[in-house]
């Protein structure tokens, strides 16, 4: 079985090649960086690239210098296909967040759609604290869980979608703190969604389908503990 960090569910994506599976999807994304001073040339990194939907944006409605990174092969090359047909340079690299060879203080706004809860949020923090530029801006839509999960609602969770941890409000302001970020801002926008995009691949093995059932059974069975809060902060 093919298994991405422990986890079936991330397969699942890039076999469907599902961009904009964050909550609030790429609206919630444009929104966002409405907000924020994104100047043309900007260099900007997109943690967990996916298929390259906000990638493609930055670098079209900002001219952003923008450079994606996904640890899973399958989306960096949808992501490539994606740059290629739109004629975007934008930069594509397979790596983990965790630990990259990218030089100190490369960019001026690093981004995190629902990518932080699948890998050690310590490493990857320290790591996008060091690719900030000084006075960059980091942004982080991430799973967070209301409260205290029962212990077997928390590991079902966890299990099923490969998350390393599952953390409250708290818990994500303390690693942001910890890794040395300040002015960190928590939003919960509920009000603002679009519908995923797919790049299928040409062959998906039955098991992905079946992923696919368990992820619409676990929505609907634990929709009120599937919470998230976006979280923005400077370095």
């Amino acid at each position: 079985m093919i298994r991405i960090q422990g986890s079936h569910y991330l397969a699942f994506l890039a076999q469907f090649g599902i961009g904009g599976a964050h909550p609030g999807g790429i609206n919630l994304s444009k929104a966002l960086f409405s907000t924020e001073n994104i100047t043309p040339g900007a260099d900007i990194l997109d943690v967990g690239c996916g298929t390259g939907q906000t990638a493609a944006y930055l670098a079209t409605a900002y001219q952003a210098s923008v450079t994606g990174i996904d640890i899973h092969p399958v989306m960096i090359k949808k992501a490539q296909k994606r740059m290629q047909k739109a004629r975007l340079p934008v930069r594509l690299l397979q790596g983990s967040i965790e630990k990259t060879s990218l030089p100190n203080e490369s960019f001026d706004l690093i981004l995190a759609e629902s990518v932080l809860a699948f890998v050690n949020q310590q490493q990857a923090l320290q790591e996008i604290y060091r690719l900030l530029k000084k006075s960059g801006r980091f942004i982080a839509i991430e799973f967070t869980k209301p409260t205290t999960l029962p212990p077997e609602l928390a590991d079902d969770i966890q299990q099923f979608y490969g998350f390393k941890s599952l953390l409250m409000k708290k818990d994500w302001v303390k690693l942001l703190q910890q890794a040395g970020f300040h002015d960190i801002r928590i939003q919960k926008n509920q009000s603002i969604s679009s519908k995923p995009e797919f790049d299928v691949s040409a062959a998906i093995e039955s098991k992905f389908y079946e992923v696919m059932d368990q992820h619409l059974a676990m929505n609907e069975k634990y929709q009120p503990f599937l919470d998230y809060r976006i979280y923005t902060c400077t370095k």
